[in-house]
């Protein structure tokens, strides 16, 4: 179970700093805590809503510990002194409070440990980089490759990690064995301390990159998918039969979505109303799903799916498609601040560097009419109408799920300019609710963004699974739970129905499997 801390500010604020003994001693150093909890993965969301709700420079400093009698914590890593902590405690406390969230408290820089990872190397080339990552990922297998990575570090060079967030002793042990079986291959390993760096390069990154510089084989034809009006142009083939970016950007074409309905819809209401019953899911809360077969050309989920709901964060392709179609026009370039900022807004959900992406475009009411403008056949009732507000909380813009899977069905049929870029995007390793979590196999691409207020918990995407043959077969799913009140304890409710979106996914995989024979 969950467990935040909390406590009063008042009354320890008063006793740090009037009171005739001092609460902290002078000699000790202080961090701040949030959270505690047997569960690694609980801890990995709560990560995401943190870096989203606390100003713009927390990131860094924010760390992934685990604790001697067991679990796993974050803590800011202040070192500070009692007054310079206190100061700190309130002031995110003030942020967390104002999203719903339990508050944080200063703790000595003791009592926890430092989680590992294993090194692979370090250096300022990427490029490089990359051509290891495959190296030990093809040697190594899925097993390590779900959780490899490629982090840049902050003296701007770049390691590439084995991520275990495991203690020092078992880290090294996995390392000397790896040194073992990379020998042949001249590369050697460390352990280094998670310092949760951005990553920039992970297993869907690199299965991207590789279907697209790779020549199609003799399997990669792309199949006539069951008839819709009109038929979207899906490949199915072998991993390296991935569709490469149209020189030109089509008019996204005005296609229906209208499913095929039958049992496996069925099947996902009975599982919602089971988690009704349960309580996993209140009576004030409605829920959208949808879900596209790309292989089969066929809706096969449409559940609530013209109806408007918060977007929340997963507004933040669609503004990224806003921009890239001024750098299309030339009223915009796409240089290394706004490729930066892009990166922050998808993959770590910043919301400054949203709100930038969104002025430069215009501002949102610009960026709101330029989308149903030039994209109408894809935003039906797509609203954007303000920036973030601090701390992340909006409830104004909107969208229907079915906006969602137009502009991924858009998205994989190289109708969008620079499409190849926001696919890119979406593929930057970082926690979702539609892979992460669940016993998808390793190997699956995923390209996603999530949406969390205290209000709303959903995750949009293309997931593209393979069979034992190396074919591959994408789908688009949308999951979106809503409330009409805020929740009063956004951790638990964040946690609990995003697992909700996560068994959904699940199911949905499943259904596929069975139909396709997938791993």
């Amino acid at each position: 179970m969950l467990r935040v801390f909390a406590f009063s500010f008042s009354c320890l604020v008063c006793l740090l700093l009037s009171g005739p003994e001092p609460l902290f001693s002078k000699s000790v150093q202080y961090d701040i805590a949030y959270i505690w909890d047997d569960d690694l993965d609980n801890v990995l969301d709560y990560q995401n809503q943190l870096e989203e709700t606390l100003e713009p420079g927390a990131a860094p400093h924010l760390r992934i510990v685990g604790k001697k009698e067991g679990g796993y914590g974050i803590v800011y890593d202040h070192n500070g002194t009692a007054l310079s902590s206190a100061q700190l405690m309130v002031k995110h406390s003030e942020l967390l409070r104002s999203e719903g969230l339990s508050e944080c408290f200063a703790v000595e820089d003791s009592g926890y440990f430092e989680l590992y990872n294993v090194s692979y190397g370090l250096g300022p080339n990427l490029e490089d980089m990359k051509k290891r990552y495959a190296r030990v990922y093809n040697y190594l297998g899925d097993e390590v490759g779900k959780n490899l990575y490629i982090e840049q570090t902050d003296k701007n060079n770049y390691t590439l990690i084995y991520r275990r967030r495991s203690d020092r002793s078992s880290t090294y042990k996995v390392a000397r064995n790896h040194a073992k079986l990379l020998k042949r291959k001249k590369i050697s390993t460390t352990i280094i301390a998670e310092k949760n760096n951005p990553v920039v390069f992970g297993e869907s990154s690199h299965l991207d990159e590789e279907q697209a510089t790779s020549s199609p084989g003799p399997k990669a034809v792309a199949k006539t998918p069951a008839p819709v009006s009109p038929p979207p142009k899906v490949v199915q083939g072998t991993a390296k039969s991935r569709p490469t970016p149209a020189p030109s950007t089509p008019r996204p074409r005005d296609f229906a979505l209208a499913p095929v309905g039958g049992n496996f819809e069925a099947a996902i209401e009975r599982f919602i109303k089971e988690q009704r019953r349960a309580g996993k899911l209140s009576s004030n809360e409605k829920t959208g799903w949808m879900v596209y077969d790309l292989t089969s050309g066929k809706s096969l989920v449409d559940i609530n799916a013209d109806k408007v709901f918060q977007a929340a964060s997963m507004i933040k392709p669609f503004v990224a498609l806003a921009f890239f179609h001024r750098v299309k026009e030339g009223s915009l370039k796409y240089g290394p601040k706004s490729r930066r900022n892009m990166e922050l807004m998808i993959q770590r959900s910043n919301n400054p560097a949203t709100n930038w992406v969104m002025r430069m475009a215009g501002g949102p009411a610009e960026v709101d009419r330029l989308l149903r403008r030039h994209y109408g056949t894809i935003f039906k009732n797509t609203r954007i109408v303000e920036y973030i507000p601090s701390g992340g909380r909006t409830y104004k813009n909107s969208a229907l799920p079915a906006d969602y899977i137009r502009f991924l069905l858009a998205l994989w049929n190289n109708e969008l300019p620079y499409g190849k870029e926001i696919r890119r995007l979406m593929s930057l390793p970082g926690r979702d609710r539609i892979y992460n979590g669940t016993p998808i196999p390793r190997g699956t691409l995923v390209y996603n963004k999530t949406g969390s207020t205290a209000r709303l918990c959903g995750d949009m995407g293309i997931l593209v699974a393979k069979d034992r043959k190396g074919n591959r077969y994408p789908y688009a799913l949308v999951g979106i739970i809503e409330r009409d009140t805020r929740a009063s304890n956004y951790g638990n409710w964040m946690l609990t129905r995003g697992n909700v979106i996560r068994q959904v996914s699940t199911l949905v995989y499943k259904e596929l499997k069975k139909q396709y024979k997938l791993l």
